[in-house]
């Protein structure tokens, strides 16, 4: 098992900056890859970015590309979202996710087994 736990959250004007964490616990050595994903209101939760636990290769959505950045710290089993450039439709509850399985897409829930709680974002205009 791994557990995670975001933090990091909050609510930001648009145009502003957040970073989340994600710390892992447990059988962390069993980590493939971690992503972000989040889920507004009314909507299915959608893909974020990603991040490979040993090479550090990296995947988002073309919605953050340029505005958001992954990176992840093996020595505190911690991986990160750094978010600028902030705006009203990133409103959304963040999860962080694990997965221990190889998988050449990372964009897709399947390819992950633990997700953490969830941490509100919340951007006004």
């Amino acid at each position: 098992q791994v557990q995670l736990v975001e933090s990091g959250g909050g609510l930001v004007q648009a145009g502003g900056s957040l970073r989340l964490s994600c710390a892992a616990s447990g059988r962390t050595f069993s980590i493939y890859a971690m992503g972000w994903f989040r889920q507004a209101p009314g909507k299915e939760r959608e893909f974020v970015a990603a991040i490979s636990w040993s090479g550090g290769s990296t995947y988002y959505a073309d919605s953050v590309k340029g505005r958001f950045t992954i990176s992840r710290d093996n020595a505190k089993n911690t991986v990160y979202l750094q978010m600028n450039s902030l705006k009203p439709e990133d409103t959304a509850v963040y999860y962080c996710a694990a997965g221990v399985r190889e998988s050449s897409r990372l964009y897709r829930d399947a390819a992950y087994a633990f997700w953490g709680q969830g941490t509100q974002v919340t951007v006004s205009s």
